[in-house]
This record gives C-alpha cells, structure tokens and sequence, in this order.
C-alpha cells in the first residue's frame, strides 16, 4: 500500500464514531467502519450505521463522496440515498455483485468510478474488505 493509502486509510479509521451529515448538512447516522478494496488497499466505502440500536441499518457509502469535517464527516450524498441504500455486514467482505448493486444504488455507472474499478473482477470474488481482513 502506498504512502497515500495509508494516510487516506489512517483518516478514515480516525472517524470511527463520527457523525455523518448528508449533502445538507442534517446528521443521518455515525460511522462505523471502512471497506478498502481487496487489491489495491485503497479506501473504497465508509461504511455507517444509520438509526438506532434494534432499528439500525448498516450501509456502505462511496468513500471518494466524504470527507472530513469538523463535526465528523460530510457525504455528498441525499439523506434518502443513503437511508435506502443496500445493507452490509461491515464484518464481512463484498463481493463483486454486492459493490455493484451498492454503486447502481449511487448512481455510479460500470464504466466509471468504483463500478469500473470491480466490474472486470471475477464473478463472486470479493472486491473489498474491512482494513486488515
């Protein structure tokens, strides 16, 4: 992993606990983890628990949408983007079909982005992971 990654890596883990605010600026859960792309080990997806504790959702968010804030971390991303987005088992890695049903959900089309970074992977590999899994 380079340098870079590991700053980038190292960041995000800095937000464990964090509020998430949407494009808006409301606060729509906290984070709670991060996936990093299986090959590369560059952060792909925040990974956030929205609601409370019996009710939580646990979703992934396009990593290249947030950025750090004073209060946490800004999604440049809608509340209803995020609040309907597919469930994940931050435990668990994704897989290639999973990533892509995530970023269809974002709007984020197979030849750019994230999308086009797994799209040619193997059908069932996992794509991404939580940091040192």
């Amino acid at each position: 992993m380079t340098e870079a990654r590991q700053v980038a890596t190292a960041e995000a883990m800095g937000w464990l606990g964090a509020e998430v605010a949407e494009l808006s600026g409301s606060s729509v859960g906290q984070v709670q983890g991060l996936y990093v792309d299986a090959e590369s080990g560059e952060p792909a997806w925040l990974v956030a628990r929205l609601g409370r504790r019996r009710r939580a959702r646990v979703v992934a968010i396009p990593f290249s949408n947030c950025a750090g804030a004073p209060f946490g971390v800004w999604v440049a991303q809608e509340a209803e983007a995020i609040r309907s987005a597919p469930v994940v088992d931050p435990t668990r890695p994704l897989r290639r079909e999973h990533e892509l049903t995530i970023c269809a959900h974002f709007g984020i089309g197979e030849k750019v982005g994230r999308a086009a970074a797994v799209a040619g992977r193997e059908e069932g590999g996992i794509t991404a992971a939580p940091p040192g899994s």
